[in-house]
């Protein structure tokens, strides 16, 4: 009996939904194995469908769901003719290299988050990890652990489990008690190398970057620093770690394709943190670290807590005004404090504003200044470069007012006003406060 001839089975190809892409940062075209996407110079995917080999890695990695796969008239009408014929079908290759050695071959599982704290005091970024980490963990299907090291850091691993942990391996011990380079990372290093996580998540903060770069050379692996976003290739169990690269200019995706675990650090306030849940619980895991005081060369001789009079925490603030060079100088940055003053918030900068001594390092915002997530943000005179919203781009309401409507800073707010600032922002003031003389604010 002469058997069936057999047709392969067409697994369509990619192409964008329109008015759904982020502009994540070009994960899409990072992931795609043969080039075929392209992005516009706003930012958005171009996907050229003759070298589309329907992989789906775009379709995975997209954060907004914002490719889908579809078949064309040709494909199609392969299909009708296998549904038609009976014909055996067979799968197409997507031509996807496997990877031999992937975490879970290695026997490395699980993704970790580590708990910064300094004197019992958690960091933020730490449960904004744990939310990201949250999802990761789900993709993945494994658990998500907390570690915390220090000295009376007990209370951790409840907060740890309220945002999200099904685990938490703790360290306590006095020699823990202020954070020196050594023991913390020689204690984290023993941690991993017992029980092998597949991601480790540390915040890109001072103690963050500096620990996680003495432990990603103790370990031998990768690490991505100061990460924006973050996905996962479920597949190949591959964390897709993106970041500002040539001087900021793009946004890469970088993966850690050979060694575990798979590092990262990620900038503070760019990521949500989830609702703290007070009934969670999990199981606690206590470890001993057996590390001298006399083996440590660094001794902490006094704390100095000290603040710089008048200086300005724009990372933690709810309502942000930020100006740019349509600012034209630093005395024009006076209305932009009465309208932050009206609102309860503070006034921040881009960075060419910085470069011309109009405003103070510490209120830039963007790549080389700080990542801010406030419940409002308003771009005054602000182009919108990549620098700069990489630094405030998830903030939960953007409101740009610039001359010129073409402006990137378009791209990425939620309302945009185009016009004279000079004649807005003083407008916007004198609203607020006919609003608050009638009790409305």
């Amino acid at each position: 009996m002469e058997e069936k001839k057999r047709i392969k089975k067409p697994l369509g190809v990619a192409r964008l939904l329109e008015g759904k892409c982020i502009f994540c940062g070009a994960r899409c075209q990072s992931a795609c194995p043969k080039d075929c996407v392209e992005m516009t110079e706003q930012g958005e995917p171009i996907i050229d469908i003759t070298c589309c080999i329907g992989c789906k890695k775009c379709v995975k990695i997209c954060p907004s769901q914002a490719i889908e796969m579809y078949f064309t008239p040709e494909q199609q009408r392969l299909l009708d003719e296998i549904a038609r014929h009976g014909a055996p079908a067979a799968e197409e290759e997507a031509g996807q290299e496997e990877v031999i050695n992937s975490a879970s071959d290695s026997g490395y599982r699980g993704v970790w988050v580590f708990v910064e704290q300094i004197n019992g005091e958690p960091a933020a970024v730490s449960w904004e990890l744990l939310g990201v980490g949250r999802h990761l963990s789900w993709q993945l299907k494994v658990d998500l652990c907390a570690v915390v090291i220090g000295e009376k850091v007990q209370h951790l691993c409840s907060e740890s489990f309220a945002y999200g942990a099904d685990k938490v391996y703790i360290v306590d011990e006095p020699v823990f008690r202020f954070y020196r380079t050594q023991p913390y990372f020689v204690a984290l290093c023993n941690l991993v190398n017992k029980y092998k996580p597949e991601i480790l998540l540390i915040g890109a903060t001072g103690v963050g970057r500096d620990l996680a770069g003495a432990l990603a050379t103790c370990l031998n692996t990768g690490l991505t620093a100061d990460c924006t976003g973050l996905g996962v290739d479920e597949k190949r169990r591959l964390l897709m770690q993106t970041r500002p690269a040539f001087g900021g200019n793009i946004m890469a995706t970088i993966v850690t394709e050979k060694n575990w675990p798979q590092m990262a650090t990620v900038r503070p306030h760019t990521m949500h943190i989830h609702e703290k849940d007070p009934s969670r619980s999990g199981e606690i895991i206590r470890e001993r670290q057996y590390i001298a005081e006399d083996d440590i060369a660094t001794k902490i001789i006094e704390i100095i807590e000290r603040t710089q009079e008048g200086s300005v925490d724009i990372a933690g603030a709810d309502f942000i005004v930020s100006g740019g060079r349509g600012m034209q100088s630093a005395d024009n940055f006076r209305i932009l404090q009465e309208l932050a003053d009206e609102l309860g918030g503070v006034v921040a900068c881009s960075r060419c504003v910085v470069d011309a001594g109009w405003m103070p390092a510490e209120r830039q915002v963007g790549q080389t200044g700080k990542t801010v997530r406030p419940k409002i943000y308003i771009a005054a005179g602000i182009s919108g470069a990549i620098q700069h919203l990489v630094g405030m781009q998830n903030s939960d309401i953007i409101i740009a007012i610039n001359r010129d409507k073409h402006a990137p800073i378009f791209e990425v707010a939620h309302y945009g006003l185009v016009g004279d600032l000079f004649k807005i922002i003083p407008s916007l003031t004198r609203q607020l406060k006919a609003l608050r003389a009638n009790g409305k604010t």
